[in-house]
């Protein structure tokens, strides 16, 4: 069902994801909290309890508030404690993964850049930290390359990522990554078996 921006819970609530893979990178947690005054609190927070770096605190349409965290996974793993504690019943969302591929950084800050597009998935989610999990999910299960990873902002609180590679090992990662998404926060996923040059050009823009 589509988010409403109120208060609920669902969707990715994993407390440690970590599927083997070739790539690991720094310990990731996100909260995604219904309030942008009580999600500015949660942020101040978590930097305050531990030694991580804070990678996002955003408000995001339609009114959510987003805080994403990496470092080391005993950091991480504290600094999320707190900051789920404070979100109390204004939590929508949250996730932790103790070893996030480190291609998720670089596609959510929009740093991808010069990588060969084979065939082409998408993956649509409800929820912020659905889209999170899915794509950690998906690079980790199939030998593809993740080029977007873009969070709610201008979205209305949904998000997606995509994804490259060809198209057995395409079809793997996007299963793998829808698989991994419960309680409704799955939107939508599509293939692009063939993609137009010209199209290919505004996955950079």
């Amino acid at each position: 069902m589509p988010d409403s921006g109120g208060p609920q819970r669902g969707g990715a609530q994993s407390e440690r994801v970590s599927p083997p893979g070739p790539r690991p990178g720094p310990a990731l947690a996100l909260i995604e909290v219904a309030s942008i005054a009580r999600g500015m609190v949660v942020a101040d927070a978590t930097v305050k309890r531990a030694a991580v770096n804070l990678v996002r605190a955003e408000a995001l349409t339609p009114g959510k508030f987003v805080v994403l965290l990496t470092g080391g996974e005993e950091e991480v793993a504290e600094a999320l404690e707190v900051g789920l504690e404070l979100a109390s019943a204004m939590l929508i969302d949250k996730l932790y993964l103790a070893q996030a591929d480190e291609q998720l950084i670089p596609a959510i800050a929009g740093t991808v850049q010069d990588t060969p597009v084979a065939a082409v998935g998408i993956v649509e989610t409800f929820s912020v930290a659905a889209a999170v999990l899915a794509a950690d999910r998906a690079v980790k299960a199939a030998e593809v390359r993740l080029l977007r990873l873009r969070l709610a902002r201008g979205l209305g609180g949904k998000a997606f990522f995509v994804l490259t590679g060809d198209l057995p090992q395409l079809e793997e990662g996007v299963e793998a990554g829808r698989s991994i998404i419960h309680d409704g926060m799955l939107l939508n996923s599509e293939i692009i078996a063939r993609p137009h040059p010209d199209f290919v050009r505004t996955l950079w823009t």
